[in-house]
């Protein structure tokens, strides 16, 4: 029996969200952002880039990376929304 998908986790979902506002705000479509992703070095395909945007497919860091790149903007902006979890310490807390 194949092994089980590991579930999309509320970083995910939210990076994922991030991805898609960030590009129909850029005005990219799927195809030319998996295209400038694919300059840069990291194949990606319209419908991974979809996949990734609709939750289906899980997004790397590699794949975080490249998309941040050829969004223009610093990966962790795409991790903006997710970077505050409950009875978690966040950046200069303890």
């Amino acid at each position: 029996m194949p092994p089980r998908p590991l579930a999309i986790g509320p970083a995910g979902h939210a990076a994922a969200h991030a991805i898609e506002r960030t590009r129909t705000a850029r005005g990219y479509s799927q195809r030319q952002l998996a295209a400038c992703v694919t300059a840069l070095g990291r194949p990606m395909t319209f419908t991974a880039l979809s996949r990734i945007e609709r939750t289906v497919r899980r997004c790397d860091i590699d794949d975080l990376v490249a998309i941040a790149t050829a969004l223009g903007i610093a990966p962790q902006a795409l991790l903006a929304g997710c970077l505050t979890y409950p009875g978690v310490a966040g950046v200069g807390e303890i």
